[in-house]
């Protein structure tokens, strides 16, 4: 298994921490594409509705690139940081990030801590 390496952006804290249940979940256990979209956009929203002073709305998504799937129980980071402002426009950046531990079939597996 090819495990490609990520990094946590450096020196922020996430904008949004969540866990999905199992009814963000389909019948084999991952968590929906459209419940993770929804939470970017709650994430991106964040850093946009402090610089407007107030209300924003969604009109635009450039890509979504699922590269894991993420499981009931996972703690996901949403990292957002205003990349752009326009005249009315606000454009924000959102990294997610999950990581679960798997074993060699890429099954859930529990993490052993040895000290």
């Amino acid at each position: 298994m090819s495990v490609e390496a990520t990094a946590l952006p450096a020196g922020k804290e996430p904008t949004l921490r969540v866990i999905p249940m199992p009814s963000d979940a389909s019948h084999t256990g991952d968590i929906f594409g459209g419940w993770i979209m929804s939470q970017v956009d709650l994430a991106g929203s964040i850093p946009a509705v402090r610089l407007a002073r107030g209300r924003v709305a969604t009109v635009a998504v450039n890509s979504f690139i699922f590269k894991q799937p993420v499981f009931v129980g996972d703690v996901v980071s949403f990292y957002a940081e205003v990349v752009k402002v326009g005249r009315t426009s606000i454009t924000v950046d959102v990294t997610v990030l999950t990581y679960v531990a798997v074993d060699k079939e890429r099954r859930p597996r529990v993490v052993s801590v040895q000290q």
